[in-house]
């Protein structure tokens, strides 16, 4: 019985088997091919594999094509390629638009070699780039994308042989679960991040603890306050509060969310103040334990989340979205800002340099399109929109 790994070092042309063992070709490309998923920057050193071990003088994975409203995107390794193009115009011209997805083809399973030469898009653009026998496939995600895998090799070269294709549709698969896991990975940073804004344009800090206490991560509202060194702060890359009796009522709560951080349960949560040498107001602290999975295990895993509120910071949402939302003129929106950030009237107008007279005008202008009665609800109502949640004015 012919074993698998003799049928492949058999059957692989020099290209491929001039590594000193098929499978490490296998693992080398299978490892680049991953890596490229989790780091998008990955993706060129991946092509460069790839182009190295079939001999070709291009590998190239095109991620957006050319369109009216986009310059489209080419992700490349090759002598004298770029690693990153826009698009082309002559794409739209290839014989190789409109595959079947994850289908490899070449060029003689698409079109006759006289009509491939008279094309204008291999005499505009592939002629000119040493660009004659080709290994194509568009690979589909789940997102609905299409990626175009393309491996190109000059006319002097020999043509793909059958043993190099069937090995490029071993690939196919990987690289199709790569680009799936990068977009899955993509989606899920954004997600974070665009949470992370959320949370800091509400003023809520959070910090992130491991399982040794140490501070693992901060959002921008967090890292504000501990900046601040008013009641607390990070000492040894622990979360510290100033005060003794703080501290000592701090770190047994995060020792208690550690006992159940590990257990698949919901969530502890247990709340404090925290007293400010300032004397300003104290610090709302809420400690809440993250139940991990069964396979975390190691260092710098996510244990606690604390979460900060500063109750006496001044708020200032984009004018534009808040004139949006209540229908309001910018001199009202500008007083009724002031009003939120808990300015009487009198101060409001002050700092605004109008005359009372004018804000009081102005804010029964407001309660009339807003719909209140009371200075109070005009505040409730104004905190509670959601103009707080853009950074764009």
């Amino acid at each position: 019985m012919v074993t698998e790994t003799a049928f492949m070092q058999d059957s692989l042309p020099p290209s491929l088997a001039g590594m000193s063992m098929s499978q490490e070709f296998l693992s080398h490309i299978l490892g680049a091919i991953y890596d490229a998923a989790l780091d998008e920057a990955g993706w060129v050193t991946c092509l460069e594999a790839i182009r190295a071990g079939f001999s070709a003088n291009y590998a190239s994975l095109i991620v957006r094509t050319e369109t009216a409203e986009d310059v489209g995107l080419i992700v490349s390794a090759g002598n004298d390629q770029p690693n990153l193009d826009p698009g082309n115009p002559y794409i739209a011209m290839s014989p190789f638009a409109g595959m079947v997805p994850d289908q490899l083809v070449t060029i003689g399973d698409v079109i006759s070699e006289k009509d491939w030469r008279a094309s204008t898009y291999y005499r505009s653009y592939c002629e000119p780039q040493g660009v004659f026998h080709v290994l194509a496939a568009d690979i589909s995600t789940r997102n609905g994308g299409i990626y175009g895998l393309r491996i190109t090799r000059p006319e002097s070269a020999e043509a793909f042989s059958r043993a190099e294709i069937d090995f490029c549709r071993l690939l196919i698969p990987h690289i199709k679960r790569a680009l799936n896991l990068h977009l899955s990975i993509n989606e899920d940073r954004k997600v974070s991040t665009l949470y992370s804004h959320a949370m800091a344009q509400l003023m809520v800090g959070v910090v992130v603890l491991d399982q040794d206490r140490q501070v693992l991560e901060c959002n921008p509202a967090a890292t504000a306050i501990l900046e601040m060194k008013d009641g607390l702060r990070v000492v040894g890359k622990q979360l510290e509060a100033s005060y003794a009796n703080d501290n000592r009522k701090l770190q047994s709560l995060v020792r208690d969310a550690m006992v159940h951080a590990p257990a698949a349960k919901p969530s502890m949560s247990e709340a404090m103040s925290v007293s400010r040498p300032s004397g300003r107001l104290a610090w709302g602290l809420i400690v809440q334990s993250i139940s991990s999975d069964q396979w975390t295990e190691g260092k710098q895993r996510p244990s606690v989340a604390i979460f900060l509120r500063d109750t006496e910071g001044r708020v200032d949402p984009p004018v534009r979205l808040a004139q949006q939302l209540f229908h309001l003129t910018p001199a009202e929106t500008a007083l009724a800002i002031q009003l939120a950030n808990g300015l009487s009237l009198e101060e409001a107008s002050e700092v605004l340099g109008i005359r009372r007279n004018t804000g009081r005008a102005h804010l029964r202008s407001i309660f009339s399109k807003t719909g209140v009665r009371r200075q109070t609800e005009l505040v409730r109502i104004f905190l509670n929109s959601v103009a707080w949640l853009s950074d764009t004015d």
